[in-house]
């Protein structure tokens, strides 16, 4: 099985194989993503780099950002990858190296890999979420994942979850805009642009100057050694995670919620601020049912999840 992880600046080739106990990566290649040259050259690239490792095998995995068409297998203008308009991934790998092939945007592929080999095992109704630059979901309903009419299922990140607020999917006040690596940024450039201008001094940022550079990371930084102050900016988005999940445990009654990245790493920063939303918001039969965990497989998501999506169309058939 071969899984090809497609993103804005490098690409991963993995090599896995199905054990008694989930999946096995073999190996793995990064490259770089090349935009300078059109994407089916870079596709032949990973091909290239499959075949170096052990030969390309029938099947192909691919997680890729969307927007695309998984059904038809076209990624279409994503906007970390400019160029890539309208190509046709499956069609090419089928007929140019007679391999199958199977396309899903990133997140409903993590969704797919948490589901089947992560936190979300053995439950029939999971959200898997982002919550990386940007935030969107992925929906296991009835133990199966769940795209909608048009692969559009799942855009949490675009619900507006306030009247004005930090900028996520091109909108103030949405779900990304609290919730996403960018969002914290903006959070923490806010409070800082307020205390310096009436001065007062801020943990993460020395002076105005340097407003503009401060990240997700150097807030929780300064919140991990004690400044109450990017505390304060986690809190602010834990209850806003709060409140954005208390809408989707509410609609969907999931079983459990897994996310990603920023979560996984300083869910000790964001949780007692989620959890006190969510008792204020959530139905309480709904949130008594429901897990909220961090993903599992960490940093390695990417290629599990670009071999998840193999497998899973390869038992499709």
């Amino acid at each position: 099985m071969i899984g090809f992880d497609i993103g804005g600046t490098k690409c991963a080739v993995c090599i896995g194989t199905e054990t008694e106990n989930g999946i096995a990566i073999l190996d793995k290649r990064v490259l770089p993503t090349d935009l300078k040259i059109s994407p089916y050259e870079m596709i032949d690239r990973l091909c290239a780099a499959a075949e170096e490792m052990s030969g390309l095998a029938d099947t192909v995995g691919i997680s890729c950002g969307g927007p695309l068409d998984a059904k038809e297998g076209i990624i279409q203008s994503p906007p970390n990858l400019p160029g890539w308009d309208d190509v046709h991934i499956v069609e090419y790998l089928r007929d140019t190296y007679g391999v199958r092939a199977y396309l899903e945007n990133d997140a409903n592929a993590c969704a797919l890999a948490e589901w089947q080999f992560g936190a979300g095992e053995r439950c029939n109704n999971m959200i898997f979420l982002t919550f990386g630059t940007g935030l969107g979901a992925g929906l296991i309903l009835n133990g199966k994942l769940y795209a909608g009419t048009n692969g559009m299922a799942g855009e949490v990140g675009h619900v507006r979850l306030a009247d004005d607020g930090p900028i996520g999917f091109h909108k103030a006040g949405s779900f990304e805009g609290f919730c996403s690596g960018g969002g914290l940024a903006q959070l923490g450039q806010a409070l800082a642009r307020e205390r310096l201008q009436n001065g007062q001094t801020v943990s993460f940022c020395k002076d105005l100057s340097e407003v503009d550079t401060i990240t997700a990371k150097s807030i929780a930084v300064a919140a991990d050694a004690g400044h109450s102050d990017a505390k304060e900016v986690y809190e602010h988005c834990g209850t806003m995670l709060g409140k954005g999940l208390a809408m989707l445990i509410d609609i969907l009654n999931p079983e459990r919620i897994v996310i990603g990245s920023v979560y996984q790493r300083s869910r000790h920063l964001l949780q007692a601020a989620m959890e006190r939303e969510l008792a204020r918001e959530c139905l309480p039969q709904a949130l008594s049912v429901c897990r909220i965990l961090p993903a599992k497989l960490e940093e390695n998501i990417g290629d599990y999840a670009a071999l998840a999506v193999g497998i899973t169309g390869k038992r499709g058939e």
